[in-house]
């Protein structure tokens, strides 16, 4: 099910303020402490949303996965971690805002269209900055808005079993909370904390 142009021109609208959520966390000297995200650590994760937004202006640009190669495997984050994340996030913004709704991407299950990456890569930094927070110990301040979106983006796809692989299963929860039944839907349990 593709999501309408006009809910995910919300999405592209919200990629900022999400990416800020990530930006303000203090990560600084955290980077061995784990993640919900099982096997990888805060640098682990920041490394990953790093690369992803490398590659958002080579991909909104129309380039292909074989024209931007393998330049953005392995780590990216160098060692100034929170320096290349401002980086790219700031480049991949600044594409968001300049990317036509109505157009595609090439990505690895092939052309996709833009409102669909878009949903995507908000549920990536909405999600991964509540692993972020809870992996340094702070409480997530998610964008509610960001959480709405990527709730209505992804219990279709759960449902339908279209996200494995992906994701953990879904996590059952009683909890009210949207963001907690974000998390839960994506397979974190809500009450996960590092040990």
């Amino acid at each position: 099910m593709t999501p309408s142009v006009a809910h995910v021109s919300r999405a592209i609208e919200l990629i900022p303020e999400a990416s800020r959520v990530v930006t303000d966390l203090p990560l600084e000297g955290e980077w061995s402490r784990p993640t919900p995200c099982e096997g990888w650590n805060v640098r682990d994760l920041l490394n990953h949303l790093t690369s992803e937004h490398l590659w958002a202006p080579h991909l909104l640009r129309g380039e292909t996965l074989e024209q931007v190669g393998s330049r953005y495997d392995g780590d990216v984050l160098g060692k100034d971690p929170v320096g290349a994340w401002r980086r790219a996030i700031s480049a991949s913004v600044l594409a968001w805002g300049q990317a036509d709704p109505d157009g595609t991407v090439h990505t690895s299950v092939g052309r996709t269209p833009l409102v669909e990456y878009a949903s995507q890569m908000l549920v990536d930094l909405t999600v991964h900055a509540w692993d972020l927070a809870r992996a340094v110990g702070v409480r997530p301040h998610l964008v509610a808005d960001a959480v709405e979106e990527c709730l209505a983006y992804e219990k279709p796809r759960v449902g339908a079993g279209e996200v494995p692989g992906i994701f953990a299963a879904p996590v059952p929860t009683e909890s009210e909370s949207r963001v907690d039944q974000l998390v839960a839907l994506l397979g974190r349990d809500p009450a996960w904390a590092p040990t």
